[in-house]
């Protein structure tokens, strides 16, 4: 304690006694009529501490009160501070107005951080004494200051309101899944049932015409799906959309949520593996045989809703066999790509197998063609005594197998009117060990 004082009285000597003394010297010195009289005074003990201290205190009142600035005035920006809308909601639309408002203050540097620590900021737009009105109303923003010395400045400090009566309307309710990719691949839900099928939606008149659809939003995220079953959720946000699919905000649904019952299925079907190949076989080259990881046919477990997988027959997996044929076999590693409608399957990827041979040709005659995409309220026909030629190729010991009874023959008539056409033969092939050529059209009689 004693170092703390003389340290004290040290630096009260050096930068105040000394420098007053100094000045009082100089005085005197000017003033030498008053020699004497300032010699008693100074002589007198402990007279310039009390001078000194007088002036610290002066000096002190004159900083506090501003009237000496000894810092430049600084501002900082308060972000996002939260606007508080008073009026009746029961009654009332309000629109236009900012969800948040900046606050800029200026001042000290001090008294800012200080503001920041307090960090009461309120700002209220008040609408209690407004009516509705067809007419925007230029209202502004009040506030209450939590340091009188700072200077504070709203951006806006004032906003163009609307304000409407306010409407309600019932809407049906349907809905719609979100984050379906989340759910177990092996799990698909099967039907959805809300507990409400209605909601009465509340707003201006202008906006209840916008509206085009109420739907519950049910985020199979934010659920724990992982077995077949019954399942509730609760807390379902309900959002209304106009026609172009964006979020009306400017509406109240009431209530803001429902809940849904849904049950989850785990459907599941098996399909064959049919291969299909890309590119041509060298020339006199054919595919002899084909194994999918071991043996000539292959079936595949699929996983998704039941009206997705039952329209899928088969999965194709494709090879690219272009320039193969002059060695004996080719292995292929081939990933499986997931059909539409599928969630999941029971493998992704198979080897593939083939070997090959010489390639042997035969021809067949086909009596008739089958059509396909005619027009509403027309008939077609084949021409009679055209001789269809079609030549299959492949190794012998396939082709000897193929009979007219095995050709599939397609003739697409989209687009075509009354009258007599030459079209193009496509034939319906799923054995990729055997090509077929067609070197002549068809002709086909439409009628009304």
């Amino acid at each position: 304690m004693r170092k703390l004082l003389r340290k004290i009285y040290n630096f009260i000597d050096k930068r105040i006694v000394v420098p007053i003394s100094r000045v009082v010297y100089f005085i005197s010195k000017k003033w030498k009529k008053n020699q004497g009289h300032l010699d008693k005074i100074l002589n007198r003990p402990h007279f310039l501490i009390y001078l000194s201290l007088v002036i610290a205190v002066v000096l002190f009142f004159l900083i506090d009160s501003k009237v000496i600035t000894l810092v430049e005035t600084e501002a900082e920006v308060i972000t996002n501070v939260p606007v508080v809308v008073k009026y009746n909601a029961e009654a009332y639309v309000v629109e236009g107005v900012p969800d948040t408002v900046d606050i800029t203050i200026t001042g000290r540097k001090s008294d800012i951080y200080l503001a920041k620590q307090l960090g009461e900021y309120e700002v209220i737009l008040d609408l209690s004494d407004y009516t509705a009105s067809d007419k925007t109303r230029k209202v502004y923003f009040t506030y209450s200051k939590s340091i009188n010395s700072l200077g504070y400045k709203l951006d806006p400090s004032y906003v163009q309101v609307s304000i409407k009566n306010k409407e309600s309307s019932v809407f049906s309710l349907s809905y719609d899944l979100l984050n379906i990719d989340k759910l177990n691949s092996k799990l698909s839900v099967k039907s959805v049932s809300l507990n409400k099928t209605e909601a009465v939606v509340k707003g201006s008149n202008e906006a209840l015409e916008q509206i085009a659809t109420v739907k519950a939003l049910i985020d199979l995220k934010k659920q724990d799906f992982k077995d077949a079953g019954t399942y509730d959720v609760d807390d379902v946000e309900l959002v209304a959309y106009d026609s172009e699919g964006v979020k009306l905000t400017n509406v109240e649904i009431v209530p803001e949520t429902t809940s849904a019952t849904l049950v989850i299925d785990s459907y599941s079907k098996t399909v064959p593996l049919v291969v299909q190949t890309t590119g041509n076989l060298v020339a006199g080259r054919a595919i002899a045989s084909l194994t999918i990881d071991g043996v000539e046919s292959q079936s595949i477990t699929i996983y998704g809703d039941k009206d997705s997988i039952d329209q899928i027959e088969s999965v194709p997996v494709t090879i690219n066999v272009n320039g193969e044929g002059n060695n004996n076999t080719k292995t292929y590693e081939v990933s499986i790509t997931k059909p539409n409608g599928v969630r999941e399957m029971s493998t992704r990827s198979v080897k593939i197998t083939t070997t090959f041979g010489e390639e042997q040709q035969k021809t067949l005659n086909i009596p008739t063609v089958y059509t396909e995409n005619i027009a509403e309220g027309l008939t077609a026909t084949q021409n009679p005594g055209q001789n269809i030629t079609i030549q299959v190729k492949g190794v012998a010991s396939q082709i000897e197998k193929i009979t007219e009874n095995d050709i599939n023959a397609v003739v697409d008539l989209s687009g075509l009117g009354v009258g007599e056409h030459e079209v193009d033969i496509k034939i319906t092939n799923t054995n990729p060990l055997i090509r077929y050529e067609v070197s002549s059209k068809v002709k086909i009689k439409i009628t009304k």
